[in-house]
């Protein structure tokens, strides 16, 4: 299983708009943690894509290439790439070039995502949400195939025998699609063959397990086997030496943010008993020292048939520089050490 991490490049808002200096840097800080995850061991690194101003991940591509150049191992993806929303023929050429950067680490998670303001920006209509996935996804794939390409559809205009450059450094940039809880999505991606990113924020992880039951049959339906069809997990956690420190570290901001994304989404205000029973056995939270948090994510593994990565979402709750660090460090020097020695040991 391979273990990494998401970031959605957040800058603190809680004491007003962040100035130029806060926003660079956030960045800053952002790059120098993609290089120590790269340093520690950790397997993939993934930036989000939003468009609010508390986020500067709106161009997740620019902030990989830039951690490409700096960084030797570590697979940097998109975490998720809003296809619906962009033009899949730039798409393929910004991460085709961040491939060519990283010589061959570049992968992409292609959905819908969770916000709204990437629509109206970009001049797309909310009711064709699903109908603009589903051909965007169609032409990226072909793209992906084809360096030249003739292509009609609803959403672009025509493509006429275009060649399409540049290509990138791996035959197939992998493309993952990231999902929710959607029946529809997972049963899509099956019969695309291609691997599934189940973000999981809350509630308990193993009620998604009929729904990636769904995807597996359907992609051996049609015709792709075990190894194409793998699964991964975004789940929001922070691993500190001790559960204590970890809680006290993390609900605080925690607590802050969902409660302010809240207030857009009409849920109600975060508590800590709340918190408390998302952060139990079963729920979808990894808050905790090494050795829980290690138990918890084979736990899932299980409970979803097996897991190819699991990524840890942990930039917002308004940990410091410091913090994120350190719980990079624990994850990679005794998170994923513990995952693999639980795995052999079941056997």
């Amino acid at each position: 299983m391979e273990i990494g991490i998401d970031s959605f490049a957040a800058v603190d808002v809680r004491q007003g708009k962040p100035t130029a200096q806060d926003r660079v840097l956030a960045v800053e800080e952002l790059l120098e943690r993609i290089v120590y995850a790269d340093q520690v061991g950790l397997d993939v690194f993934g930036i989000g894509e939003h468009h609010r101003e508390e986020f500067l991940d709106a161009a997740p591509h620019v902030l990989l290439a830039a951690a490409a150049a700096q960084t030797k191992s570590i697979k940097l993806t998109s975490a998720v790439t809003v296809l619906s929303a962009a033009d899949p023929v730039r798409v393929f050429q910004n991460y085709a070039t961040v491939d060519l950067v990283s010589a061959g680490r570049a992968e992409m998670v292609v959905g819908r995502g969770s916000f709204s303001e990437s629509f109206p920006l970009f001049g797309y209509q909310f009711q064709d949400y699903d109908a603009l996935f589903e051909e965007k996804l169609a032409l990226l794939l072909a793209i992906r195939q084809n360096e030249i390409l003739s292509w009609e559809g609803q959403f672009r205009p025509a493509l006429q025998a275009q060649k399409i450059t540049p290509r990138p450094f791996q035959e197939k940039i992998p493309i993952w699609v990231g999902v929710g809880g959607t029946a529809t999505s997972f049963v899509r991606a099956g019969r695309l063959g291609l691997p599934l990113m189940i973000a999981i924020i809350g509630g308990e992880t193993h009620r998604f397990a009929p729904l990636v039951e769904l995807y597996r049959k359907a992609g051996e339906e049609a015709g792709f086997n075990g190894n194409q069809l793998k699964v991964g997990i975004h789940s929001l956690g922070y691993v500190a030496n001790t559960k204590e420190i970890a809680v006290n570290d993390y609900f605080p901001g925690y607590a802050e943010t969902f409660t302010r994304i809240g207030k857009e989404r009409g849920w109600p205000p975060v508590t800590r008993s709340r918190f408390d029973l998302q952060n139990n056995r079963l729920g979808a939270l990894l808050v905790a020292d090494p050795e829980e948090v290690a138990d918890k994510i084979v736990r899932h593994s299980q409970a979803l048939g097996g897991l190819s990565r699991f990524t840890f979402q942990m930039d917002n709750a308004g940990l410091t520089h410091d913090q994120l660090m350190r719980s990079f460090e624990l994850i990679a020097q005794k998170v994923k050490p513990l995952v693999e020695e639980k795995q052999a040991a079941k056997l």
